[in-house]
């Protein structure tokens, strides 16, 4: 089977387009606000290990993982706009988090000053391994990023420590209960290659469900019935579907993904599969979301996809299955999971943080009326934080390192996953060196152009999106393919500078149909253009959207959106406005009264982004 990697961080820049609208706004708003709540609410003050029973700002035990995703997005803003000011805080915070390790490698604040004397004693419900994984992932960006090893020396020897006292040389056995370091000590055996950080992180997934089972033995308030919200109720290797705490669930299938690439292991690829299936057919939001239950943020059963209230498709999630998706990708070369890749990024990832980049989305609903019940803080007004603000620290390093997704490199090959506008330059496995320009405002235009800017002998790749019903690709003026979409189209050959190739996607409105088995999309539809989904808000209409009724024969027109970028595409829908015969009633006989009406459908990732505001993916058909 052939693999692919993503290229180095250093050789693709977006140039142009939604994605680099985002990240620009990434550098210039989302790094300087989540830097300045890490320090207002303790969290980096917390590694002084100066906090004392009695005093404010008591560390809590996720607090590391908060401060170690921001620093994380710090170095990765500074690949990408060197700041001599924001370099000086980035390495003062790495000095204030490596004063706090202990002299055998162990760094984690709360079980230093508030619980000292308790580590590695409630794996299950304290985040102790978790935030060791994102205080590694930051370590390892610090050194992909900008050649920085003092962090990732200091996580050395924390690995260490763990790789002593846990798994088969070690001293006992234990899992995490937030699994993250999994796929976080695969980095680390990456960029190192000492085989006992890969060897740890394949025990943790390999022992985790094994009877006796540790988080029942634990006793640390994690009962039988809750095993399945730890992903701990059968081996991995045998779970037949997705289940349990979303972020969870995805940060174990992406470290899954990892260790079954390294390992070569086609029965952990085999789960890792069947998980995705689970997800992409059966527990997926159209829009990418996933964590269909507020109770436990969980992924629950099969087409349980309410619109609101208590669903939770919380934005930690979202970001995960895109992490996931990548994995699978390059693992297996299979199109189907870029497709869910792009929707997830496109939709169900922006959707969480406001245009400006300072205030964001814990849950992300696809309905929100004036009667919706929310049973979370910050589920229909996005805010600038939160107690536990795992969202916003994960915009921090998300958005800043788009660049993993865009493309894949193979022996002799050039993959483009996302086709948005961007500036390649890179040397492929095998020798070629590729010197490329993308460009064509996708995925708000459907025509892109790959111009190559020097002579090299490679494989360019084209990913034909499965929801393009014609694509059509051109070297020059000559048609190479023109049919319907879903997989890769190869070119290979000796190319010269100049030369170029056009991608055609046609990206025409479609009404989508829910399957029949989630009943709260019964009679209703959801608009689609290209990889976008789209809602309808109330910002740009005079009456609830509930009243609305899309006339699905009549083909929705594109419209410029006041308020919202100028690339964006609306769509004028026509239809009704639903008037009933007696508003004062809870229920009446008779037939409504309706009026023709036209409604203006946004990109649902863009909903909100213009004041307060009521919104509707599913309408009523």
């Amino acid at each position: 089977m052939k693999t692919y990697s993503p290229l180095p961080v250093h050789d693709l820049k977006l140039t142009a387009g939604p994605l680099k609208r985002r990240q620009e706004t990434a550098l210039r708003a989302t790094i300087p606000a989540t830097m300045a709540k890490t320090i207002e609410t303790g969290r980096l003050d917390a590694f002084s290990l100066q906090w004392k029973e009695g005093m404010e700002k008591q560390p809590h035990y996720f607090w590391d993982s908060d401060t170690a995703k921001v620093l994380e997005g710090m170095a990765a803003a500074l690949s990408l706009q060197p700041d001599p000011e924001l370099e000086r805080e980035y390495d003062r915070w790495v000095d204030c988090i490596v004063s706090a390790q202990q002299p055998d490698g162990y760094l984690n604040t709360y079980f230093t000053v508030v619980e000292p004397g308790k580590r590695f004693t409630n794996l299950g419900i304290k985040h102790e391994l978790y935030c060791c994984g994102h205080l590694i992932e930051a370590a390892v960006a610090g050194w992909n990023f900008l050649g920085k090893r003092k962090l990732l020396d200091a996580m050395c020897r924390y690995a260490d420590l763990l790789c002593r006292t846990f798994g088969p040389d070690g001293e006992r056995r234990g899992w995490p209960g937030h699994q993250e370091i999994e796929l976080a000590l695969v980095k680390l055996y990456q960029v190192t290659g000492q085989e006992r950080y890969l060897k740890l992180a394949k025990y943790f997934l390999d022992d985790r469900g094994v009877e006796p089972n540790l988080f029942v033995a634990e006793k640390a308030g994690i009962y039988e019935e809750l095993l399945k919200y730890y992903q701990a109720d059968v081996p991995v290797r045998k779970a037949v579907d997705a289940h349990g705490h979303a972020v969870r669930a995805v940060y174990m299938y992406s470290g899954m993904a990892d260790v079954a690439r390294l390992t070569n292991d086609s029965e952990l690829l085999a789960a890792c599969e069947r998980m995705f299936q689970s997800i992409a057919e059966k527990r997926m939001y159209v829009t990418g979301g996933i964590g269909s239950s507020f109770y436990q943020e969980a992924l629950t059963k099969d087409y349980d996809l309410t619109n609101g209230s208590l669903m939770y498709a919380e934005s930690c999630a979202s970001m995960g299955l895109a992490f996931f998706c990548q994995r699978m990708l390059n693992l297996t070369g299979d199109s189907k999971y870029a497709e869910i890749l792009e929707l997830v990024i496109f939709n169900g990832v922006l959707a969480g943080i406001s245009l400006k980049g300072d205030a964001f989305f814990y849950t992300n609903y696809l309905e929100v009326d004036d009667n919706l019940q929310c049973y979370n803080s910050g589920a229909t007004v996005r805010q600038e934080w939160f107690g536990c603000s795992c969202c916003p620290t994960s915009f921090a390093r998300f958005l800043t390192q788009y660049q993993q997704f865009v493309c894949s490199a193979g022996e002799g090959e050039l993959r483009l996953n996302l086709p948005v506008d961007c500036h390649i330059d890179t040397t492929l496995p095998g020798g070629a060196h590729v010197l490329a320009d993308v460009a064509g405002g996708y995925p708000n235009r459907g025509v892109v152009t790959v111009t190559i800017r020097e002579a090299a002998e490679f494989a360019l790749s084209l990913r034909l999106p499965a929801w393009c019903r014609q694509a059509t690709v051109r070297l020059g003026g000559e048609v190479l393919y023109s049919d319907e979409g879903g997989k890769y189209f190869t070119v290979k050959r000796r190319w010269q500078a100049g030369d170029q190739v056009t991608l055609e996607l046609e990206m025409k409105p479609r009404f989508l149909h829910a399957a029949s088995q989630i009943t709260s999309n019964a009679g209703r539809v959801a608009l689609k253009r290209g990889p976008v989904v789209y809602c309808c808000e109330t910002f740009d209409d005079d009456f609830p959207v509930r009243e609305f009724i899309v006339d699905t024969a009549t083909a929705p027109q594109e419209t410029v959106v006041e308020g919202l970028p100028a690339d964006v595409v609306g769509l004028l829908c026509q239809g009704w406005q639903e008037l009933p015969a007696c508003r004062d009633k809870l229920y009446f006989e008779g037939e409504p009264t309706r009026r023709p009406a036209q409604l203006i459908a946004i990109p649902y990732s863009l909903w909100q982004n213009r004041g307060p505001s009521r919104m509707a993916v599913w309408i009523r058909e």
